[in-house]
Parts: C-alpha cells; sequence; structure tokens
C-alpha cells in the first residue's frame, strides 16, 4: 500500500502553513481514521463541511474543501485547512500523487454512446498480443482481473486504488470510460492518460446537466482539462460538433479522425451485412484493408475500428491490430445476439437508450435482417423526461413494430412513461404498450416469422430492475434465451 506522505507532497498548502503528515484520503466521514486527510466537498443535499467537527474529533489531521465550504467553517478551530476553487479537481490530483502507482498506458474514451465497447474492444486487442490490461466502466472492471463498479467513471479514490492494484499486479494497460458525471465532478483529474476518443455526441443526461451544451461541455472537458498537451486524440468525424473540437484539438495535440467522411485518416469504404457478422472494408494512410468481424451493426464497425486507432496511437503496429480484429468478441449487452429461433429468426440485446443510439442501432440492424424489424424500449423513471417521446419516434422510424415495456420505472408511475413514449409514435398500429418486461419479451419473440429481427433495448448487460424501492433480477438475454426455447419446445 502507499507510503504515508506530507500534505505538501500531494499539492496541498494550508492557511496557516502547517504540514501533517497523511495516512488516508477520504471524502465519506463515516471512513475517516486518524492521520487522514478528509475532503469535504458539496453533495446532492448537503456540504460535506457540517461533518468536519465530527471528523476532527474522529482524529482527521487535515480537511480540504471549496470556497463555501471554508464560509461554514469560518467558526471551526482546523490547524490543517486547505481551501480550493475547484476542490473536486485538487482531490483528484491529490489521490493520483497519493497512491503513486498507474498502468503505464491508459486510454480515456468518452461520448454519449459507445464507450463501453471502445474501452472493452481496447483490452481485447491488447490482450490478443500478449499485453495484460483492463478495461473500466459500466460493466465494472474486466480482463486480467475484475471486481464490479457502481459507477461508470468510479470516484477518484475508488478510481487510483484499481489503478493502484492494477499496477501493482503486473497490468501495464488500461482503458476507460470517461462518463460526463465522472468528467464534470473531476474524477479522472490525475490519471496519467496517454490517448483521447471521442465516439459521438447525442442528447443524455438533461436530468443532471443544465442543458445540451452543459453536457457537451462535460465532454469538452477530458481533452481540454484532463489530458496533458501534446498527446492523441481519436475523433469521430461524422459529426459536426465533435468535428470541430478535433479541428481545435488538433492545435496543440496529434489527432487521428476516422469515420465514412472521406477527409478522415480511416474511411469506412464499404461494409456487407449477415445475420451473426459482417465484412468490412476501410483505408488507412493510403492502404486498404478488408476484414470479416464478429460483430453486429455498422456502429460496432465504427466502434472497433476506433479502438483499433487507439491502440496503435499508444504503441501498436497498425498491421498487428488489424490482423486480429477478427478475433474480437461481441461485448456483453452491446448488439448481441441472445437467441436465434428454430424459423432462423434471430434476437438482439442492446443498451441503447437514447433517442440517437435507438436510431442507429435500428438502422445498423435492418442490414442483417430480411424479414421484419420489432423494437423493445422503454425509459427510465426519474430521468431525462424530455427524450422519451424522440425515443419513440426513432424507434417508429426504424422498424417494422413497437412494443413499449418498463425499464427501470423507479418511483415514477410506468404508465405515465410509456405515455410520453408513445406520444412520439404517430401510428397508433405500429405500437402496443406491455408493461411487464418478461411478457413483453415473450409475446416479441413469439411474433417473430421467418428472416425477422427483434431487438430489446434498454438494459444491455444490467441484470437488475428498479420497480418502487425493490430491485428484482432481470436480464433481458437470459429472458430472451428462455423465451425462443420455450416457444420452440412448445411448437414440437
Amino acid at each position: 500500500m502507499p507510503k504515508n506522505k506530507r500534505l505538501s507532497s500531494l499539492g496541498l498548502h494550508t492557511v496557516n502553513g502547517n504540514d501533517p503528515i497523511i495516512n488516508k484520503i477520504v471524502f465519506d466521514s463515516r471512513q475517516v481514521e486518524p492521520g487522514c486527510l478528509f475532503a469535504a466537498l458539496k453533495g446532492v443535499s448537503v456540504h460535506g463541511a457540517i461533518f468536519v467537527e465530527a471528523v476532527l474529533d474522529a482524529g482527521a489531521s487535515a480537511i480540504l474543501t471549496d470556497e463555501e465550504g471554508a464560509s461554514i467553517l469560518t467558526d471551526c478551530k482546523i490547524d490543517a485547512l486547505v481551501v480550493r476553487k475547484d476542490a473536486r479537481r485538487a482531490l483528484a490530483k491529490a489521490v493520483s500523487l497519493f497512491m503513486e502507482k498507474q498502468p503505464e498506458t491508459i486510454v480515456a474514451i468518452t461520448g454519449t454512446n459507445g464507450k463501453t465497447s471502445v474501452a472493452t474492444f481496447c483490452r481485447q486487442l491488447w490482450n490478443e498480443t500478449g499485453i495484460e490490461a483492463i478495461n473500466i466502466g459500466t460493466t465494472g472492471v474486466e480482463g486480467s482481473w475484475s471486481t464490479s463498479l457502481k459507477y461508470t467513471t468510479p470516484d477518484p479514490i475508488k478510481l487510483h486504488q484499481i489503478l493502484y492494484k492494477a499496477a501493482s499486479e503486473g497490468i501495464t494497460h488500461a482503458a476507460m470510460e470517461a462518463s460526463s458525471h465522472g468528467l464534470d465532478q473531476r474524477r479522472l483529474d490525475g490519471v496519467k492518460i496517454k490517448a483521447t476518443a471521442f465516439t459521438n455526441f447525442s442528447r443524455d443526461h438533461l436530468d443532471y446537466h443544465i442543458s445540451y451544451e452543459d453536457y457537451f461541455d462535460a465532454k469538452k472537458g477530458l481533452f481540454e482539462r484532463v489530458c496533458p498537451k501534446g498527446k492523441v486524440g481519436v475523433f469521430n468525424i461524422d459529426n459536426k460538433e465533435i468535428k470541430n473540437l478535433a479541428d481545435f484539438y488538433a492545435l496543440n495535440n496529434h489527432v487521428l479522425t476516422i469515420g465514412y467522411n472521406e477527409t478522415a485518416d480511416l474511411v469506412i469504404l464499404n461494409q456487407k451485412f449477415y445475420p451473426k457478422n459482417q465484412d468490412i472494408r476501410f483505408s488507412f494512410r493510403d492502404k486498404i484493408y478488408q476484414k470479416s468481424i464478429n460483430l453486429i451493426g455498422a456502429f460496432q464497425a465504427e466502434n472497433l475500428l476506433m479502438a483499433a486507432l487507439l491502440v496503435i496511437s499508444s504503441g501498436q503496429q497498425e498491421s498487428n491490430i488489424f490482423d486480429i480484429l477478427e478475433d474480437i468478441k461481441p461485448v456483453r449487452g452491446r448488439m448481441e445476439l441472445a437467441a436465434t429461433r428454430k424459423n432462423g429468426a434471430t434476437v438482439y440485446v442492446d443498451y441503447a437508450h437514447t433517442p440517437d443510439a435507438i436510431e442507429v442501432a435500428l438502422k445498423s440492424l435492418k442490414p442483417h435482417i430480411l424479414g421484419k424489424l420489432i423494437v423493445i424500449i422503454g425509459a427510465g423513471g426519474e430521468r431525462d423526461e424530455g427524450k422519451r417521446p424522440l425515443m419513440g419516434a426513432a424507434a417508429e422510424k426504424n422498424s417494422d413494430f413497437v412494443i413499449i415495456t418498463d425499464d427501470n420505472p423507479r418511483n415514477e408511475d410506468p404508465s405515465s412513461i410509456h405515455q410520453m413514449i408513445k406520444n412520439g409514435i404517430q401510428d397508433n398500429s405500429k405500437v402496443t404498450v406491455i408493461a411487464d418486461r418478461a411478457e413483453a419479451i415473450l409475446t416479441a419473440v413469439d411474433l417473430l416469422e421467418v428472416g425477422d429481427g427483434l431487438l430489446i433495448a434498454g438494459k444491455g448487460h444490467e441484470t437488475e430492475q428498479f420497480i418502487g424501492e425493490n430491485i428484482f433480477p432481470f436480464d433481458d438475454f437470459e429472458q430472451a434465451s428462455l423465451s425462443a426455447a420455450s416457444l420452440d419446445g412448445a411448437e414440437q
């Protein structure tokens, strides 16, 4: 474990010049021990500064807080007080210096969709070349060792504990998802990133961010604040906003671009689709490649090639990486083939939970399907309401039939969520509402005829359903498989 360190060696200097020895860093008052640094930060409901007297009694050696916290502590006697305008960033930097060890090569990926796939593909590509690697994000820590995570981007203390453990066990490479929440809350500041990527951008998380522009600004933080100058940025320039950011980033950094846009460094020239895989043809550095990959959906080809560019930009030879694209496996819950009926109809599970993601997923899946395409969608309760009718519209436009169902309604009225989604659908003959998700999946699978396809969107890899205050086990993949087996067995 890391050795004790002077507060000043963590980049923190007190108001009165005191410089205590720190043996631990926490921001949860329940975890305070003698000799620790307590970060008193603003929370959802209260400011951590209200707990300072209690943590001092518990033996905390120093307090880090922001200007609001300092105003709360004016009457509190503190031997070692550090006040920073951006206390969250100061905390992340301090934790980085305290923990010391990180994998030698870390890449970070942001974007509305595709982060998990790109990070996982990076890890797989490294692993295929004999490199010990992990990916960190929505699906937890995966690879050379694994653990579950509560958030896509963990808090800086948890994150640096993961990086320390990885480095201590000889893991040299890591691919991280950089969520907008994580970037806004400075969780990644202090991570030594060698390359970054921006997959795509569309509406999401407006229950947290003030506006669409605020959401984009949070994403930009990865390139403008977290990653030092002179590093590599990989950008999908089919998105106008991302292209503009790439042009700006290129002023002080090396940029690699990808897309169908002929001006990109890696241009996707053509794709041919089959029920369980696809062929891709692309150009890179004046050379044309054609590969067969075991992934469904055009967007997954984009994600895989973006991962390849990240891996190449962090030290691997392009010829070696492109030669192993066919060995890369689908990501759990990301356009994953969940079941195939006896009549050949196929069922896929995908994490798509935004209007843009639903549209992209359905458009990408359609070339793999000869018959009609059915989609199951829902929307999380107590989250961005504005996207719900847009999700309905995207589903109607790009499929033959829509089934609206529950998707983590939490404490919100499920029927109200269903109606908001349905409000975006113009043709009532193309939609039905089946609240129970298991029943919705069984019904949809039963509808499949020869050559048809079903996309179960929203939950992806998730294995739980949040209804009211209760959490129920639920796995879309498992439910689809059981439904297909049950129906095909009954037909014998």
